[in-house]
């Protein structure tokens, strides 16, 4: 399946794992890039600079295929610009940018050969991204996991506004997990998507606590909360104790520092790694009501593949 996203970031599928907070590795990301999509290390969640370094070049050893690294460069109080020197210095393939201000990154890549893709959440964002110099752009509608944008506009609507504003590749996410959402999202104009709730089910996310894994694959598509919106943050997750109480105090007009405790990253691995949901959260997006099974990153490429074939044979036929 040849589009310009494949293109673009010379992969053999249009598929692109999303940062996945603490879980995005080199395990993961070497399995998806193998797998022929582009897989991806989260940088911010790592403690320093030279662990980007060493998580980059074990990622070179499992797979010589592209691969990127994901900067969420929204979160409260971090700085970026030290990691960002590391993925520059290794000469990464791709660089992408998911909230938060994406033109100090994109003035700092001009001139490399880094491909930069940014994740927007309205057509207005889009629009901004192509012209401080995205390569492509990522698309979250509402049903994605994870943060989101403030419009609760779904992926069917929003992909292909974005589609029609920019001539840049646009890429489709939120409430994708297979074949039928690849072929949707190209239906709709993207040139690829981007999944990140469904490679956390996977065998390779060995850093996600089997109760994550175990919750995504019973959850079914009303198990998910978004949490933040009264702090202008919107963000998926699923519904558990925890994020009954972070909803608890929201609907008392709560400031960030009121919510700190409840939304932090602590208690977010307190969940994803330790499996312990009364004292924290794990992101999802709505995509968990399309998950039956834990697979090999192999197998799940594999699987979406020949089903987006049938459906195209369908189509001719």
């Amino acid at each position: 399946m040849r589009t310009k996203v494949t293109e673009l970031l010379e992969i053999q599928y249009p598929i692109i794992q999303g940062g996945l907070a603490y879980l995005a590795y080199s395990e993961l990301a070497s399995a998806v890039s193998e797998a022929g999509g582009l897989g991806q290390i989260t940088a911010m969640s790592l403690s320093s600079p030279e662990a980007l370094r060493q998580e980059i070049q074990k990622v070179r050893k499992q797979t010589k295929k592209p691969f990127g690294v994901n900067f969420a460069i929204g979160e409260h109080g971090r700085t970026f610009e030290h990691m960002l020197q590391v993925a520059i210095e290794e000469n990464v393939p791709v660089i992408s940018m998911t909230g938060g201000n994406p033109a100090p990154i994109l003035e700092k890549l001009r001139g490399t050969t880094i491909k930069k893709l940014v994740l927007v959440a309205a057509k207005r964002q889009a629009v901004k991204a192509e012209e401080l110099g995205a390569d492509a752009v990522m698309v979250v509608g509402y049903e994605g996991g994870g943060h989101l944008g403030r419009a609760d506009t779904g992926t069917i609507v929003l992909v292909p506004q974005v589609v029609d504003a920019v001539s840049i590749p646009v890429i489709a996410s939120g409430g994708i997990g297979d074949g039928r959402g690849l072929m949707a999202a190209l239906a709709l104009g993207a040139e690829g998507i981007e999944m990140g709730t469904r490679f956390i089910a996977t065998k390779e996310c060995v850093h996600a606590h089997p109760t994550y894994k175990e919750q995504l694959i019973a959850a079914t598509e009303n198990d998910t909360t978004v949490i933040k919106r009264s702090i202008g943050t919107p963000a998926r997750a699923l519904t558990n104790a925890w994020t009954e109480k972070i909803i608890a105090i929201e609907t008392k007009d709560p400031t960030y520092d009121d919510l700190k405790e409840y939304i932090s990253g602590e208690a977010n691995k307190n969940y994803i790694y330790e499996g312990n949901q009364d004292k924290g959260f794990g992101w999802a997006g709505q995509v968990v009501g399309r998950i039956q099974e834990e697979l090999s990153v192999a197998d799940l490429m594999t699987k979406i593949m020949e089903e987006a074939k049938q459906i195209r044979l369908n189509w001719k036929a």
